[in-house]
């Protein structure tokens, strides 16, 4: 006889507790009913993954406490069903007369009203955006237990990456591993998981579930896709990306009896621009949504960044909370708003004109005397910028709705944006989308139309013209930057693969273009930090994964 299990990829709240052991409740009660006696819920389910020093607070932890009683309470009446949830665990500790606070990142096994056993994660990641072991104590002991008839050993996320936590529990009898995870994504981060449980499985000899968190969570995206392997290495089952799903599959046994066999349905294949698209989409919705902004606005150029953005935030959100408002400068050209107002009118949001130029003149008449004899440069253009700041801000304040910065890597990494100008804002959608991706993606939206918003959001000659921040006359970008061909592989390789100058400069690219470069990421530091939080799409974004000194002489 089979056993039906279901992988619970649920969409969570950090911090609420209640709200969330409501949701592991509800999925599990679907899930029974479907024939499941193992339900499998993602790392720190209970309280949501990113909780930060929240986890901290006695008061936060008796809450989780609280809530993973009321899940087993709740279900107590389902008889034979287990549901792995995950919750921090902990208390005082005493050594040697003094009380230590020892926090764990934990599991437990529910089964009609009670704790079955409770397992502790031993291997705590501490690189990229993780920081547990600032909250946790690596767990030591090891988790097996019997549902219809198969062992299962239950891992936490990490522990899957070594080999010690998965031999300790087939050693003990393990048939199947089932680890559930909270695995933030970047591009290609789904291949890398398969591989490496691909391969957990055949180096083990057992099936191995892999249960994930979906959702947005401030600066990082779960993209769901949970999937099971089986003991060969080939791939058994696999659920859909970045949505939720009360995802079931069958636990057989081989025709000798013997192995466990995983069969379940597969999702098909994604490209990596469509996961990017959707890691940006679920990113905004979530923000929006869990925050509660009843919308967002954006200043909208006519250029091709802040287009992508427009498009990102109508998938995620309906065009009914979307506001584009177009502040056109003397330097403005025509097609820029002729543009503008032709995205507006495809994607059907609230557009609006306000020009800055009496704001701009008044300025500089203002500051005549304090710039007599000398000549217009970044200072005017930084002005018009920070006039289009407040112009948001403003609208942002009075309505209620948030702001989308429109900014992107390649930007923020030269420091290409004015501090309190075109930085001003709650949100920034692109931050970690270089621009030669920006492009990519605007073509990809053009020819897909994965959310039923329209194809072709996007002009065509916002895509084709050459970028510009419209600032003087006949400005463009590559007046200030080198072609961002050149300009993206330089950055992928120093900020992305840690290579240092003159190995970027050996590997073919124009030592002044390479130096420049790095001296533009190294001073622009200081606006980095002042950046709002934006989506994290690569492994190596502006913000928990990037921590660097803004005073420093060092040069590499």
């Amino acid at each position: 006889m089979a056993l039906t299990l279901c992988i619970a990829q649920l969409d969570f709240i950090v911090g609420d507790t209640a709200g969330n052991a409501q949701k592991i409740i509800e999925a599990s009660r679907a899930a029974y009913a479907q024939g499941a006696r193992l339900v499998l819920t993602p790392e720190l389910s209970i309280c949501g993954y990113a909780a930060e020093d929240l986890f901290l607070r006695p008061a936060f932890i008796a809450s989780c406490d609280d809530a993973v009683k009321t899940v087993a309470r709740e279900l107590a009446g389902l008889k034979g069903l287990h549901v792995v949830v995950g919750h921090p665990f902990g208390g005082d500790i005493r050594s040697k007369s003094v009380a230590v606070q020892r926090r764990f990142n934990a599991a437990s096994v529910l089964s009609e009203g009670r704790v079955l056993e409770t397992y502790s994660k031993r291997e705590l990641p501490n690189y990229q955006v993780f920081d547990e072991r600032r909250y946790f104590t690596p767990g030591q002991g090891i988790c097996v237990f019997q549902v219809e008839g198969v062992n299962v050993g239950l891992l936490i996320c990490e522990d899957a990456w070594f080999d010690e936590p998965g031999l300790l529990a087939r050693e003990a009898g393990a048939e199947l591993l089932a680890v559930i995870n909270a695995s933030p994504f970047h591009v290609g981060k789904g291949v890398e998981r398969f591989a490496r449980m691909a391969g957990r499985a055949q180096a083990l000899d057992v099936p191995v579930v892999y249960a994930h968190l979906v959702g947005g969570q401030d600066e990082v995206v779960f993209d769901g896709a949970s999937f099971a392997v089986n003991a060969d290495g080939t791939l058994a089952a696999r659920a859909p990306g970045f949505r939720e799903d009360v995802f079931m599959m069958q636990a057989g046994r081989d025709a000798a009896g013997g192995k466990v066999v995983l069969r379940g349905a597969i999702a098909p294949d994604r490209t990596p621009e469509a996961d990017l698209w959707d890691a940006l989409v679920l990113g905004v919705r979530d923000y929006i949504g869990k925050n509660g902004f009843p919308g967002v606005l954006l200043g909208l150029s006519g250029g091709i960044d802040s287009a992508l953005v427009l498009a990102v935030a109508v998938d995620a959100l309906g065009a009914d909370r979307v506001r584009a408002v177009m502040m056109p400068s003397p330097y403005t050209a025509g097609i820029s708003t002729t543009d503008a107002r032709e995205m507006a009118r495809r994607v059907g949001v609230r557009y609006d004109e306000i020009s800055i130029s009496p704001q701009f003149e008044a300025f500089k008449a203002s500051l005549a005397g304090e710039f007599k004899g000398l000549p217009e440069d970044t200072t005017e253009e930084n002005i018009q910028a920070r006039i289009r700041g407040v112009f948001l801000m403003a609208l942002s304040n009075k309505f209620g709705s948030i702001v989308l910065t429109t900014g992107n890597k390649s930007e923020m990494a030269t420091g290409y944006c004015t501090l309190y100008g075109d930085m001003a804002g709650g949100f920034a959608v692109i931050k970690d989308v270089l621009k030669t991706t920006v492009f990519d993606l605007a073509r990809w939206r053009n020819l897909h139309d994965p959310y039923g918003t329209g194809a072709n959001p996007i002009p065509e000659r916002i895509i084709t013209r050459p970028p510009s921040a419209e600032l003087r006359p006949d400005q463009t970008d590559q007046d200030c930057l080198p072609p961002y061909e050149v300009l993206d592989a330089i950055l992928a390789r120093y900020m992305e693969e840690d290579q240092g100058v003159e190995e970027i400069i050996a590997a073919g690219f124009e030592r002044a273009i390479v130096e420049r470069v790095a001296r533009l990421i190294r001073i622009n530091e200081y606006k980095r930090r002042q950046a709002p939080v934006g989506i994290r799409v690569t492994h190596r974004s502006f913000g928990k994964d990037w921590r660097y000194p803004i005073t420093g002489k060092f040069r590499a």
